[in-house]
Protein backbone atom coordinates (compact mmCIF):
# COMPACT_ATOMS: atom_id res chain seq x y z
CA UNK A 1 0.00 0.00 0.00
CA UNK A 2 1.06 3.52 -0.88
CA UNK A 3 0.55 6.09 1.83
CA UNK A 4 -0.27 9.32 1.80
CA UNK A 5 0.59 12.14 4.95
CA UNK A 6 -1.09 15.21 4.89
CA UNK A 7 -0.12 18.52 6.27
CA UNK A 8 -2.69 20.91 7.55
CA UNK A 9 -3.15 24.22 9.86
CA UNK A 10 -6.45 25.09 9.57
CA UNK A 11 -10.31 24.29 7.77
CA UNK A 12 -8.39 20.60 5.41
CA UNK A 13 -10.84 22.06 2.41
CA UNK A 14 -8.10 20.58 0.24
CA UNK A 15 -7.62 17.31 2.48
CA UNK A 16 -11.08 16.61 2.17
CA UNK A 17 -11.41 16.84 -1.53
CA UNK A 18 -8.35 14.57 -1.60
CA UNK A 19 -9.64 12.47 0.69
CA UNK A 20 -13.29 12.46 -0.89
CA UNK A 21 -12.00 11.97 -4.18
CA UNK A 22 -9.73 8.97 -3.41
CA UNK A 23 -12.65 6.92 -1.59
CA UNK A 24 -14.67 8.13 -4.79
CA UNK A 25 -12.48 6.71 -7.56
CA UNK A 26 -11.31 4.17 -5.53
CA UNK A 27 -7.56 4.79 -4.95
CA UNK A 28 -7.16 1.91 -2.40
CA UNK A 29 -8.42 -0.55 -5.04
CA UNK A 30 -7.19 0.87 -8.18
CA UNK A 31 -4.01 2.23 -7.00
CA UNK A 32 -2.75 0.71 -4.34
CA UNK A 33 -3.17 4.29 -2.42
CA UNK A 34 -4.32 5.56 0.29
CA UNK A 35 -4.59 8.60 2.68
CA UNK A 36 -2.75 6.84 5.90
CA UNK A 37 -3.05 10.32 8.11
CA UNK A 38 -3.49 13.65 8.72
CA UNK A 39 -1.42 16.00 11.01
CA UNK A 40 -1.97 19.37 11.85
CA UNK A 41 0.56 21.89 13.94
CA UNK A 42 -3.10 23.32 15.71
CA UNK A 43 -5.02 21.49 17.78
CA UNK A 44 -7.96 23.48 16.80
CA UNK A 45 -7.69 22.91 13.12
CA UNK A 46 -11.27 21.79 11.98
CA UNK A 47 -9.77 19.77 9.15
CA UNK A 48 -9.10 17.32 12.14
CA UNK A 49 -12.75 16.86 12.72
CA UNK A 50 -13.19 15.83 8.58
CA UNK A 51 -10.44 13.89 8.64
CA UNK A 52 -11.80 11.30 11.52
CA UNK A 53 -15.03 11.53 9.64
CA UNK A 54 -13.15 10.12 6.26
CA UNK A 55 -11.90 7.50 8.91
CA UNK A 56 -8.42 8.89 8.42
CA UNK A 57 -5.48 8.84 11.55
CA UNK A 58 -4.93 12.08 13.34
CA UNK A 59 -1.94 13.66 14.78
CA UNK A 60 -1.12 17.12 16.51
CA UNK A 61 2.36 18.89 16.63
CA UNK A 62 2.25 22.13 18.09
CA UNK A 63 5.40 24.09 16.93
CA UNK A 64 5.05 26.51 19.54
CA UNK A 65 6.49 23.50 21.72
CA UNK A 66 9.63 23.83 20.27
CA UNK A 67 12.44 26.14 20.55
CA UNK A 68 13.58 26.17 16.70
CA UNK A 69 12.04 25.69 13.38
CA UNK A 70 14.75 22.44 13.18
CA UNK A 71 13.80 20.90 16.08
CA UNK A 72 9.88 20.88 15.05
CA UNK A 73 10.42 19.76 11.36
CA UNK A 74 12.78 17.04 12.65
CA UNK A 75 10.13 15.93 15.17
CA UNK A 76 7.70 16.15 12.51
CA UNK A 77 9.17 13.91 10.32
CA UNK A 78 9.53 11.46 12.38
CA UNK A 79 5.44 11.51 13.04
CA UNK A 80 5.29 11.34 8.82
CA UNK A 81 7.80 8.72 9.35
CA UNK A 82 5.83 6.73 11.16
CA UNK A 83 3.01 6.16 8.46
CA UNK A 84 6.02 5.68 5.61
CA UNK A 85 4.72 7.56 2.89
CA UNK A 86 5.23 7.59 -0.70
CA UNK A 87 4.07 11.57 -0.93
CA UNK A 88 3.95 14.19 1.53
CA UNK A 89 1.28 16.49 0.30
CA UNK A 90 0.91 20.64 1.82
CA UNK A 91 -2.95 21.35 2.02
CA UNK A 92 -2.79 24.28 3.75
CA UNK A 93 -0.02 23.83 5.93
CA UNK A 94 1.15 27.27 7.64
CA UNK A 95 4.66 26.74 7.97
CA UNK A 96 7.85 27.32 6.05
CA UNK A 97 9.53 24.58 6.16
CA UNK A 98 13.83 23.69 6.72
CA UNK A 99 15.92 23.08 3.77
CA UNK A 100 16.03 19.58 5.93
CA UNK A 101 12.94 18.65 5.71
CA UNK A 102 12.36 19.54 2.28
CA UNK A 103 15.98 17.73 0.89
CA UNK A 104 14.53 14.29 2.78
CA UNK A 105 10.92 14.75 1.16
CA UNK A 106 12.49 16.13 -2.63
CA UNK A 107 10.19 14.47 -5.46
CA UNK A 108 7.77 13.17 -3.12
CA UNK A 109 6.59 16.71 -1.48
CA UNK A 110 3.99 18.74 -3.04
CA UNK A 111 2.08 21.82 -2.19
CA UNK A 112 -0.49 23.90 -3.70
CA UNK A 113 -0.29 27.65 -4.01
CA UNK A 114 -3.23 30.26 -5.05
CA UNK A 115 -1.26 31.84 -7.96
CA UNK A 116 -0.45 30.66 -11.40
CA UNK A 117 3.51 30.47 -10.58
CA UNK A 118 5.53 31.45 -11.09
CA UNK A 119 3.40 34.92 -10.55
CA UNK A 120 2.84 36.12 -7.01
CA UNK A 121 4.86 33.82 -4.76
CA UNK A 122 4.09 34.49 -0.96
CA UNK A 123 1.11 35.85 0.66
CA UNK A 124 -2.05 37.92 0.11
CA UNK A 125 -1.86 36.56 -3.63
CA UNK A 126 -5.40 37.52 -5.00
CA UNK A 127 -5.27 41.54 -3.61
CA UNK A 128 -2.19 41.38 -4.97
CA UNK A 129 -3.51 39.87 -8.64
CA UNK A 130 -6.03 42.57 -8.05
CA UNK A 131 -4.23 45.30 -7.70
CA UNK A 132 -1.89 44.38 -10.88
CA UNK A 133 -4.81 44.39 -12.94
CA UNK A 134 -4.75 40.68 -13.79
CA UNK A 135 -7.51 39.08 -16.37
CA UNK A 136 -7.01 35.74 -14.96
CA UNK A 137 -5.69 34.51 -12.01
CA UNK A 138 -5.63 30.48 -10.30
CA UNK A 139 -3.81 27.90 -8.63
CA UNK A 140 -1.33 26.27 -9.29
CA UNK A 141 0.03 22.78 -7.59
CA UNK A 142 4.21 22.32 -7.46
CA UNK A 143 6.62 20.06 -6.34
CA UNK A 144 8.53 21.73 -2.77
CA UNK A 145 11.48 23.17 -3.42
CA UNK A 146 14.16 24.59 -0.23
CA UNK A 147 13.07 28.08 -2.45
CA UNK A 148 9.69 29.15 -1.44
CA UNK A 149 6.65 28.43 -3.91
CA UNK A 150 9.30 27.42 -6.66
CA UNK A 151 9.20 23.30 -7.68
CA UNK A 152 8.21 21.99 -10.61
CA UNK A 153 4.74 22.94 -11.88
CA UNK A 154 2.40 19.57 -11.72
CA UNK A 155 -1.19 21.12 -12.40
CA UNK A 156 -2.74 24.38 -12.55
CA UNK A 157 -6.11 26.06 -13.08
CA UNK A 158 -7.43 29.36 -13.91
CA UNK A 159 -10.12 31.68 -12.87
CA UNK A 160 -11.18 35.25 -14.48
CA UNK A 161 -10.78 38.28 -12.30
CA UNK A 162 -14.14 39.82 -12.31
CA UNK A 163 -14.53 43.46 -12.02
CA UNK A 164 -16.20 44.08 -9.34
CA UNK A 165 -14.39 41.07 -7.34
CA UNK A 166 -12.33 41.56 -3.81
CA UNK A 167 -9.78 39.12 -2.24
CA UNK A 168 -12.03 37.43 -0.64
CA UNK A 169 -14.42 36.50 -4.00
CA UNK A 170 -11.99 36.00 -5.86
CA UNK A 171 -10.35 33.22 -3.60
CA UNK A 172 -13.54 31.90 -2.91
CA UNK A 173 -13.52 30.89 -6.86
CA UNK A 174 -9.66 29.81 -7.10
CA UNK A 175 -10.50 27.47 -4.38
CA UNK A 176 -13.38 26.01 -6.26
CA UNK A 177 -10.65 24.78 -8.66
CA UNK A 178 -8.27 23.60 -6.17
CA UNK A 179 -10.63 21.13 -5.06
CA UNK A 180 -10.25 19.66 -8.71
CA UNK A 181 -6.62 20.07 -9.47
CA UNK A 182 -5.11 18.67 -6.32
CA UNK A 183 -6.64 15.59 -6.44
CA UNK A 184 -5.91 15.24 -10.09
CA UNK A 185 -1.98 15.81 -9.20
CA UNK A 186 -2.37 13.49 -6.78
CA UNK A 187 -3.60 10.92 -8.31
CA UNK A 188 -1.44 11.50 -11.46
CA UNK A 189 1.82 11.60 -8.93
CA UNK A 190 1.08 7.62 -8.45
CA UNK A 191 0.03 7.03 -11.75
CA UNK A 192 3.18 8.28 -13.16
CA UNK A 193 5.02 6.06 -10.38
CA UNK A 194 3.40 3.31 -11.90
CA UNK A 195 3.79 3.77 -15.29
CA UNK A 196 7.53 4.02 -14.98
CA UNK A 197 8.09 1.60 -12.40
Amino acid sequence: MKNIVILISGSGSNMAAIARTAQKERWHDKLGVRVAAVISNKAEAKGLALAKAFGIATDVLSHRDFESREAFDAALMARIEAHAPQLVVLAGFMRILTPGFVGHYAGRLINIHPSLLPAFTGLHTHQRAIDMGCRLAGTTVHQVTAELDHGDILAQAAVPVLPFDTADTLAARVLTQEHLIYPQAVRSFFEAKASSA
